[in-house]
């Protein structure tokens, strides 16, 4: 008997004893197309930079209420919240998947009576009461012989991962959009400034056609159509500020604050970003810098951990139990007399479960096989999203150039086609055509001015942040406008730009007699 107690404490020993056995395969980070360059193919050859750390490079536009903007939507945004409350939940995850591999410690009290009553033979029925007072101390605890626990709880910890880079990448979506947000409402005040100075113009055009048609000089039909001009600039005007109205309302919900509760914004935002170079870095880089590829990859690994502990679910488990305590009849009895106690060593396998477990690997090595597939693709379309942006900083900028040129044309032949209305050399459908087409270029550079905007933030989103050097302490200064109208909405802000004035002509065709 002492050998058989001897030979099975050995072999649990044993099987203890590879609890240090962990199956399955180890994560490592796939090769993506972005190992494949060291450049990208649409950089303008700006060196590399290995910032660390991203800076907040909306501070760079210069634009305090853009940087106020931004801090109430990562303090309010209600998207934020929810992405920071899934990263609490994949903690709580992660606490419970390391608590299952200690030992687990509980404790028990019952009061029990029980009455039985039976027929003796020559003495007929007879009761019994009994009354039984108990308490325990139990302690389980599994032994992670081949690794399931601890592949299960490595797979939890890949996936708090996963979800902090998803809140990260929660942060960036949720700045960009301030800053577009904020960009849009920009635009459409400049727009609508511009189109009060259109419906001022034909005010004036048409009291003009108005007199000349009552003196004989115009037709019916100038007048109807100045009139027809008039309406459509009264509208478009509605038009605009509805737009305008609803870009306010859209920044409210970014900064998580009631729709329509704040005011009207400070005209402080410049007319472009800086221009300056931003040093795109190595493709590589791109798989640390941005949280959707972290996440994609922490995804990845939380699957490879997971076919381990399927792989792991095919072998014995080892659990170990035991309790102490003591009963008696009375609760004066618990006086540590009566002392019992109970160890229980419990090995469990399977051995024929119709394929189910192996069934399980399977499942397991497909989801492993598809987080791959997910996260080359999601490296392949961050490649794409940085080209793309290279390629629209260069083209919208290029496209501004010539709609700066467009307008000043425009404007030259709008202000020459109304002196020669004025004369009686021209006739008044050459003034419309001419006022259209200036119309339709001043809106023109307002959506150019929008596309150079956001085109650069999505350079900075597609980076992953900010490549440069660390942006100053306070917001700078925007930057001074060419010398003219302050209020120009179409004007360049670089240095380098040609001036040019936007504003819609004014001519007054009623100076004229």
């Amino acid at each position: 008997m002492n050998r058989t107690v001897k030979s099975f404490v050995l072999s649990m020993a044993a099987v203890v004893g590879l609890a240090g056995c962990t199956l399955g395969p180890e994560p490592e980070r796939p090769a993506t197309a972005a190992d494949v360059g060291d450049s990208y193919f649409h950089a303008s050859g700006a060196p590399a930079a290995e910032i660390p750390e991203v800076s907040p490079w909306w501070r760079t536009f210069g634009d305090a209420t853009t940087v106020e903007l931004v801090e109430l939507a990562l303090a309010n945004n209600t998207d934020l919240r929810a992405a920071a409350a899934r990263v609490l939940e994949a903690e709580a995850g992660l606490e419970r998947a390391g608590g299952a591999r200690l030992p687990q410690i509980g404790y028990g009290l019952n009061a029990s009576k029980q009455r039985n009553s039976f027929v003796l033979p020559e003495i007929g029925r007879r009761d019994i009461e009994s009354t039984t007072y108990s308490y325990n101390f139990n302690v389980s605890w599994q032994a992670d012989l081949f690794g399931r626990l601890r592949r299960t709880h490595q797979s939890q910890w890949a996936s708090v991962l996963a979800e902090e880079a998803a809140r990260e990448a929660v942060v960036h979506a949720v700045v960009a959009s301030v800053v577009r947000a904020r960009v849009l409402v920009a635009t459409a005040a400049w727009a609508l400034d511009i189109n009060r100075e259109v419906t001022r113009s034909w005010e004036a055009t048409t009291r003009t056609v108005e007199r000349r048609y009552r003196s004989g000089v115009a037709g019916a039909v100038e007048l109807h159509l100045a009139r027809e001009n008039l309406a459509s600039a009264r509208a478009s005007e509605a038009t605009i500020e509805g737009q305008l109205e609803q870009a306010r309302l859209a920044l409210d919900v970014l900064v998580g604050r009631r729709p329509g509760s704040a005011g009207m914004l400070p005209d402080t935002m410049p007319r472009l970003p800086s221009l300056e170079p931003v040093p795109v870095g190595l493709p590589a880089a791109l798989l640390d810098r941005r949280p959707d590829l972290r996440q994609a990859e922490m995804r990845l690994e939380a699957a490879t951990y997971g076919v381990g502990a399927a792989i792991a679910n095919l072998y014995p488990d080892l659990s170990l139990t035991g309790s102490v305590g003591e009963n008696g009849d009375r609760i004066n009895d618990l006086d540590l007399t009566n002392f019992v106690y109970n160890i229980v060593a419990n090995l469990t396998g399977p051995l024929f479960t119709g394929g189910q477990r192996r069934a399980d690997v399977a499942a397991a090595r497909a989801r492993a096989e598809q987080a791959a597939a997910v996260y080359a693709g999601a490296v392949l379309n961050a490649l794409r999203e940085v080209e793309e942006a290279l390629v629209l900083s260069d083209t919208s900028l290029t496209s501004f150039e010539l709609t700066t040129e467009r307008v000043a044309e425009a404007r030259a032949a709008d202000r020459l086609a109304k002196e020669r209305y004025q004369r009686g050399v021209e006739s008044l459908l050459t003034v419309l055509e001419t006022e259209r087409r200036l119309r339709l270029a001043e809106q023109a550079i307002i959506t150019n001015t929008g596309s150079v905007w956001n085109t650069r933030v999505n350079l900075f989103l597609a980076l992953g942040g900010d490549w440069g050097t660390d942006p100053p302490e306070e917001p700078a200064n925007p930057p001074e406008l060419p010398e003219g109208d302050p209020e120009d909405p179409g004007r360049s802000a670089r240095a380098n730009s040609e001036s040019v004035d936007f504003q819609p002509s004014t001519v007054d065709c009623e100076e004229v007699s």
